[in-house]
């Protein structure tokens, strides 16, 4: 049977983040010191997001617990999600995290992948039943960072493929929701007219991939923000000569579940990422193909096959526990 996500399974990745969103240590700062008095701990730097081991994994530990509560108001992790969310998302705590993204040094910060996620974050506030004050609070964090987006997209002349996190592909796909959840229709005209200019005339890729350090696939992340940008009609053609021999099973990089060797190992463990992302772009793509066409049952086949590859790294050691859980997510809802 298909992988799907349950409520049993939605319980589980809310309990495992609930576990990791608010553990400050280990943590992997990206701060930049403008002298002695910066030299500070992740919870004095970052209010609300300085657990999970890094600010934008603790970002998207908040989204997986956000979307858990929309999808089941009264389940059995509800309460403990909506005190961690009244603690967490307080007026003050974003002002601090606005105060830290106003420094000089912080121009760059979280550009673009912490970024992406923060919008998703906020997308999924904006979206919810709840009536606690929550996205109203995060608002103002989260239109700095899309402030910041927009008058760097402009100035970006060349996406960044790579599969980790600065690929451009990825955080503009996570905007993008963002923009038309929020009703941002410049940032989402943006998205748009960037990801045309940089991908409308990619054809016959050879997906050279997973590299060692891949959480994202290059080629599908882009042609999943492709489908995100284009009409059904427009995305069906470039599609079509952007992976022309997918229908044989090629490029047969992209139907191979990446081999993790070390699951305890920070960067080896990102490939449980390429894998579950990789499943999450595979499902959504295939939905946006013909139910007869004979590419939607080939990738329909590779996400299960991703999928039981990495399903089990969600839990067990922290290199992948503090962050799988939200790819992991995506994959079974796509």
């Amino acid at each position: 049977m298909p992988h799907r996500l349950t409520a049993e399974t939605a319980v589980r990745f809310a309990r495992i983040a609930l576990g990791h969103v608010e553990r400050e240590y280990p943590n992997k700062l990206d701060h930049v010191l403008a002298g002695p008095e910066d030299a500070l701990g992740p919870r004095a730097l970052h209010p609300i997001f300085y657990g999970s081991f890094d600010w934008h994994s603790c970002v998207h530990g908040h989204w997986l617990l956000a979307r858990v509560l929309n999808l089941d108001p009264d389940g059995p992790a509800a309460d403990h999600i909506r005190a961690l969310l009244d603690r967490q998302l307080a007026p003050d705590k974003v002002s601090a995290e606005l105060a830290y993204l106003d420094r000089p040094s912080s121009s760059g910060f979280e550009r673009p992948y912490g970024a992406g996620w923060l919008m998703k974050l906020q997308a999924e506030l904006e979206q919810g039943r709840q009536t606690r004050g929550w996205a109203p609070a995060l608002r103002p964090l989260t239109q700095a960072f899309a402030g910041r987006l927009s008058a760097y997209l402009p100035k970006l002349t060349y996406p960044i493929r790579a599969g980790a996190h600065a690929n451009s592909a990825f955080a503009l796909a996570l905007a993008d929701d963002y923009a038309k959840v929020c009703g941002d229709a410049g940032l989402e005209a943006l998205i748009a007219a960037r990801a045309r200019t940089w991908f409308g005339d990619d054809a016959d890729c050879q997906a050279w991939e997973p590299s060692g350090d891949d959480f994202l696939s290059p080629a599908l992340m882009e042609a999943e923000l492709m489908r995100r940008v284009l009409t059904k009609e427009d995305f069906a053609a470039w599609f079509g000569r952007f992976l022309p021999r997918l229908g044989h099973c090629e490029p047969a990089t992209l139907f191979r579940p990446a081999t993790v060797s070390d699951p305890t190992d920070g960067k080896i463990a990102h490939l449980d990422g390429v894998n579950l992302s990789r499943a999450w772009c595979m499902r959504s793509l295939a939905a946006a193909l013909a139910a007869a066409d004979p590419r939607r049952a080939l990738l329909e086949d590779a996400a299960e096959a991703h999928l039981s590859a990495s399903l089990v790294a969600v839990e067990g050691d922290y290199m992948g526990e503090h962050w799988l859980a939200s790819f992991a997510l995506l994959a079974l809802e796509a």
